[in-house]
């Protein structure tokens, strides 16, 4: 038989829960969030971090905003110990932030955690032991009673390190371990027998964390899981429930937003997801997704490529160019059909009004990153993101007309180079197609006298090195000039669109001009440039003569 074989794996357990209330609820205030990158992170990584990245990593979760950080599990590591002490000897933990450690129920270690804490202002003790079936039966071979003993006793020591250190400001947090895969009814068993030893109170709550620690089902169980304990766990009122995802299923995220809808108070996780495996609970998607509905996440990610910056100097790993939010492309739009939606939203945007752009599901400037970033050009391109790039990269406002003209030329150079065209590249496509186009005639000065509402043009004019004289008539400066073009050339010029802007706001702007010409009734365009906006007109108009030849 395959190697490849299902039948071996059991169906995902559900709860017969008959009173949901989750599924109608929706998220209105943001959970309180504890970062654990320092120790889940730093534990899934091939090289640990070193004292100076993980100080590095501490000071950017303090920027962001999380109040709680866990730091390590210094009982079992000589370089956690010391780092919880620089960081405590040397005041580097603002009056507002508390640090948490980690540290299993067993005697000795919580010992060493409390003695890693002393002088510390405010700490989360964070103990815990595994309760689930797989664990109980095959890894510990003991019974429920003997498995909930551990619990209470480990709840026992962390209380009696706290009476030793009054002059800390305690929290407990209690975590059974693999939550997703023990007993339901059990795990409140257990949890129940901890704060029966702690004692919370509504004004010195304890943390309850319940974790997903290997993701073994579909996120609407885990809310199932969450709710049933909500309501079944002793004195509510006095706990937080706190949610610890993995994201071994790919739902870390799912899993903990529907937690929260189902009763949850606080998320633990990581930056960008770092964690063993799969990865831990990736705090800026979730943070971001209640932003992008309108929620306060109480995390600051406006100065995104910052963070990742550090987080990717500390953890060796690159950020995936599609990671949500935070990806080098997740704002960036190839296709024709989607960089024109864009574009024709972000005219029309009013700054600080509801934000309502086609494909963009919030502000990519509320992360520090620039709208010049938003539309990136390759052979899927179309018009639309072509005439945005110019427009953002080099104040080129093409009319509509012109983006027609030129986004072929645009996609054949992709398509030539089989990779993503610049902005750099597209104007200097621009520049040699439209404003560029003449090499062979000059205008040598010309004049323009005016009567009888009629204006006519004369100037010196060199064609192919050879000299003429233009002379034309019409209803204004550019018709004439056609005109005069017109008679020298031998051939019928007629112009069919114009528009012009100035490049900048200052009064020595240079003018841009767009001119389409028909020329024996087949149509070419050409673009001026130039301190004046005639000059700039009769240069366009010259660029576009030049590219009918």
């Amino acid at each position: 038989m395959s190697q490849y074989n299902h039948r071996k794996y059991t169906k995902i357990a559900t709860i017969d829960k008959q009173d949901r209330r989750w599924p109608n609820r929706t998220i209105d205030v943001s959970p309180l969030w504890c970062s654990v990158d320092l120790r889940d992170g730093n534990q899934a990584l091939i090289d640990p971090m070193t004292p100076s990245q993980k100080l590095d990593m501490f000071e950017m979760l303090v920027a962001v905003g999380f109040k709680h950080i866990e730091v390590g599990f210094p009982a079992a590591s000589q370089t956690d110990f010391d780092f919880v002490r620089k960081l405590i000897v040397e005041n580097r933990v603002p009056e507002d932030v508390t640090i948490q450690v980690l540290t299993q129920a067993r005697k000795e270690l919580i010992e060493r955690t409390y003695e890693s804490l002393k002088g510390a202002a405010n700490a989360i003790v964070h103990v815990y032991n595994s309760t689930s079936t797989v664990q109980r039966e095959h890894v510990f071979k003991l019974t429920k009673d003997e498995i909930k003993q551990i619990a209470i006793n480990g709840a026992k020591w962390v209380k009696q390190g706290a009476e030793n250190q009054p002059e800390t400001n305690w929290q407990f947090q209690y975590s059974p371990e693999s939550f997703t895969g023990t007993e339901i009814d059990y795990s409140v068993e257990v949890c129940n027998a901890v704060l029966d030893v702690w004692k919370p109170t509504k004004a010195n709550k304890a943390i309850l964390n319940l974790p997903a620690t290997v993701e073994v089902a579909t996120p609407n169980v885990y809310a199932d899981q969450i709710e049933w304990f909500c309501d079944h766990i002793n004195n509510r009122e006095s706990v937080i429930v706190s949610l610890h995802t993995h994201n071994d299923r790919g739902c870390g995220v799912a899993a903990s937003e529907l937690g929260v809808l189902a009763g949850a108070d606080r998320v633990e996780g990581t930056l960008l997801g770092n964690g063993e495996r799969t990865g831990n609970m990736d705090i800026v998607t979730m943070a971001m997704n209640l932003y992008s509905a309108g929620v306060d996440p109480n995390l600051d990610f406006s100065i995104m490529d910052r963070i990742i910056h550090v987080v990717e100097k500390c953890t060796q790993l690159k950020v995936h160019p599609r990671h949500p939010y935070a990806g080098e492309l997740v704002f960036a739009a190839f296709s024709g059909s989607h960089q024109d939606a864009i574009n024709k939203c972000l005219s029309i945007y009013e700054q600080d009004s509801t934000w309502e752009v086609a494909y963009l599901p919030i502000d990519p400037r509320d992360l520090g990153r620039d709208y010049q970033e938003v539309i990136r050009i390759n052979s899927q391109s179309g018009k639309g993101g072509v005439a945005y790039v110019l427009e953002q990269e080099h104040g080129i406002k093409m009319p509509r007309w012109l983006q027609v003209d030129f986004s072929p030329i645009v996609q054949a150079e992709a398509e030539n180079t089989e990779a993503e065209v610049s902005p750099d590249q597209i104007a200097e496509l621009f520049n040699a197609t439209y404003l560029e186009a003449n090499k062979s005639m000059v205008l040598n000065g010309y004049q323009v006298n005016r009567s009888d509402g009629v204006e006519r043009f004369e100037a010196g004019f060199t064609h192919n090195g050879v000299e003429h004289q233009l002379s034309g008539e019409g209803r204004g400066v550019l018709e004439a000039f056609i005109s005069s073009l017109s008679d020298l050339l031998g051939k019928n010029l007629v112009i069919i669109e114009y528009n012009e802007h100035t490049l900048g706001h200052s009064d020595g702007s240079e003018a841009m001009t767009y001119v389409q010409l028909s020329i024996d009734a087949k149509r070419v365009c050409g673009a001026g440039k130039s301190r004046d906006i005639l000059g700039a007109s009769l240069a366009a108009i010259l660029n576009a003569v030049a590219r009918a030849h």
